[in-house]
């Protein structure tokens, strides 16, 4: 275990503690790893990475694994059951931080006054838990965009995270809200705040939205009314296939700076978008094999994205495919090529290579193989269209401020955020549209202007 580069969890508010907890259930499962922290799995690929998300304690003869997580909420509920709930004596009981109010859907009482007051407690907790790494490759942050506390707390956190650490990788998984599946009217709001602050704070943002969640829930797993536990299974399951390479030794992508550094050409373009394959009815028995050919094609298939947009109206900047099980590297590697030739137009031709292909032997608990994909793609700017729109309907009529400034905030950081937004849709235009001429022509331009300005 002593090769592993840790990562901190941190998991903010109702959706964050109510996903990180089917997350856990089912890292703990791939690890071969019991309710209690114990290991009783057989193979020792399991444990040889375990390390990047558990602590390993020794005491009264055996070796417990524990989470190295912090789980945070401005309301008691959701924690109290978490911790009295299957798992719930994993954790060390002080790495659960609650307050009475609740941030009641107001992104502002998460950010600058319920969840400021519990800003250092969580800051110590996290410290503790950094001291005992031997090195720390960054924090994972799971929180949802539409509420009060994922929101508001989990983006002061990020902010707060960011200037304790700032060598660190800022990785989040955020889900956000969507109109066709709204929990309140104010979600535009708080969803606005959040982007602004994760452009300049975060280095990795995985998206993923309720109305692509209820999309694979109905379409494909056949569920016709899904409730939170159906759409926290999905992304949970998707939260350990983008983890795969974290957590099980392969050759590629093996941390999160890698990973980063593969996915991410422009520092403020680093919203991506997962997606999985095989989704599949569970009570479809026959489960047939897919071959690796039918898994990446399915990878691109706007069916399987985790948001709701079409890649096909965007352009692949780069991707990342994390193929699982027992899966030859030849042909994981063609298919993906073979992908790319068919439909290269959809890729950007300006940055060569621009799909990586990772594969680990262990596949997901219940299925023989599986994969995973996170593409940075031009497309990504219909999820920000789609809130900015729920935004500038209400901010443009001053609609519910009140709830905010009453909070101390500033209306300012409302039209900053606005346009935060705006600048960041018009660069994904702006990449969607080069070509490598012109990418040639613009380098060569800053060049001379480089030259000029230094005589």
């Amino acid at each position: 275990m002593s090769n592993s580069r840790e990562i901190i969890n941190v998991q903010a508010g109702q959706a964050g503690n109510q996903v990180g907890e089917v997350f856990w259930q089912k890292i703990l499962e791939e690890h071969g790893i019991n309710n209690s922290g114990v290991y009783e799995g057989s193979d020792p690929l399991q444990l040889q990475r375990a390390g990047v998300y558990f602590d390993e304690v020794s005491g009264g003869g055996q070796t417990r694994y524990v989470p190295r997580s912090v789980q945070v909420d401005l309301e008691a509920g959701v924690c109290n059951k978490l911790r009295s709930g299957p798992i719930g004596s994993l954790f060390r009981p002080d790495t659960f931080l609650t307050a009475e109010p609740g941030a009641g859907n107001n992104w502002a009482k998460g950010y600058y006054t319920e969840g400021a007051e519990l800003a250092d407690n969580i800051l110590d907790i996290v410290r503790k838990q950094a001291e005992s790494c031997d090195a720390l490759q960054g924090f994972q942050i799971l929180h949802s965009l539409g509420g009060g506390t994922g929101a508001g707390l989990g983006s002061l956190m990020l902010n707060k995270l960011r200037e304790e650490y700032p060598d660190r990788m800022m990785a989040t998984f955020s889900v956000l809200p969507s109109p066709k599946v709204s929990e309140t009217v104010v979600e535009p709001y708080n969803a606005m705040l959040s982007i602004h602050q994760l452009v300049d704070s975060s280095d990795l943002t995985i998206c993923i939205d309720n109305e692509a969640l209820y999309g694979i829930s109905q379409r494909t797993l056949k569920i016709a009314a899904p409730s939170f536990t159906d759409l926290n299974n999905l992304i949970a399951q998707v939260m350990c296939g983008v983890s795969t390479s974290l957590r099980f030794p392969g050759q590629l992508n093996g941390d999160l700076r890698k990973l980063g550094m593969n996915l991410i050409p422009f520092p403020r373009l680093h919203f991506l978008l997962p997606s999985y394959a095989p989704f599949y009815d569970p009570k479809a028995k026959h489960f047939e094999k897919d071959s690796v050919q039918d898994l990446t094609k399915a990878l691109f298939d706007r069916k399987n994205l985790l948001v709701a947009c079409d890649p096909r109206f965007g352009r692949y900047l780069t991707a990342a495919t994390i193929f699982r099980g027992n899966i030859s590297s030849r042909e994981a590697q063609y298919a993906v090529h073979d992908l790319q030739q068919k439909n290269s137009a959809q890729f950007v031709e300006w940055i060569p290579d621009n799909v990586s292909v990772s594969l680990v032997r262990v596949p997901p608990v219940g299925q023989t193989q599986a994969a995973t994909c996170l593409s940075n793609s031009t497309a990504m700017q219909e999820l920000f269209k789609r809130t900015m729109e729920g935004f500038s309907a209400m901010f443009k009529r001053r609609a519910f401020l009140h709830w905010y400034t009453g909070e101390g905030m500033d209306i300012m950081e409302f039209s900053e955020a606005e346009n935060n937004t705006l600048d960041l849709i018009s660069e994904y235009q702006q990449y969607q549209e080069a070509t490598a001429d012109e990418e040639e022509g613009e380098y060569e331009e800053e060049i001379a202007a480089e030259e000029s300005y230094e005589q």
